[in-house]
């Protein structure tokens, strides 16, 4: 459920994008039990993640997803997040993005 957000996330980024951007690079490849997916745009815009099923047939059957996404701000500075997206829920993390204090 969690990629299904992020995918919807990123593509409504995609989609989102002004009508002169191209896609320069797109891959992808989904199996049964794993994905992997790339893409580039001409602005600056690029995503990737790969993800794969664990314990599959079980009731911890879970789906782990890691990946980054980045883009170019209005400001002209480049910004990426890298992220994990397991049972333990998202897990993003970049330079600008705020921490949490520890406990």
């Amino acid at each position: 459920m969690k990629f299904i957000i992020v995918f919807a996330a990123l593509f409504a980024l995609a989609l989102a994008a002004p009508a002169d951007v191209e896609i320069v690079r797109s891959e992808s490849d989904v199996g049964p039990e794993s994905f992997q997916y790339a893409f580039e745009t001409s602005d600056g815009t690029k995503a990737e993640a790969q993800g794969q099923l664990n314990n599959a047939g079980s009731e911890q059957e879970a789906i782990a997803v890691r990946g980054s996404f980045s883009f170019v701000a209005d400001d002209g500075q480049t910004y990426t997040v890298n992220y994990v997206a397991d049972e333990n829920g998202f897990q993003p993390q970049g330079a600008h993005l705020p921490v949490a204090p520890e406990a």
